[in-house]
């Protein structure tokens, strides 16, 4: 919610914002509209990008062994090449350090 919230200021410095899950479309339709979420979400029922970003990880779930995704944050420039990036991220704060990486990229840093 907080990114939902600093949307405007993410447009403002010349950010798109999507969120990417494996969850398929119909679950994120239904995440995006109880949320109000003003920026798409892609759905990565297969994978692909939660590999390519190398964010698929084991975990231990009730004494299994399971496959989870470690919360990430990528700032991609325009350019698309990746910038910054954050994994196993804390939600508190998270939001404004992400968008002071992303004014920085508009001012050439």
């Amino acid at each position: 919610m907080q990114f939902r919230d600093k949307h405007k200021d993410f447009v403002k410095a010349g950010a798109v914002l999507f969120g990417v899950s494996r969850d398929n479309m119909a679950s994120h339709d239904k995440f995006k509209q109880s949320l109000e979420l003003p920026f798409d979400l892609i759905a990565d029922t297969e994978e692909k990008m939660c590999h390519m970003f190398g964010v698929v990880k084991n975990k231990i779930m009730y004494g299994k062994k399971v496959k989870g995704i470690e919360r990430s944050t990528f700032v991609i420039d325009p350019e698309g090449i990746l910038r910054h990036e954050w994994r196993g991220i804390k939600v508190a704060g998270h939001v404004d350090e992400v968008l002071k990486a992303v004014k920085g990229l508009k001012k050439g840093g």
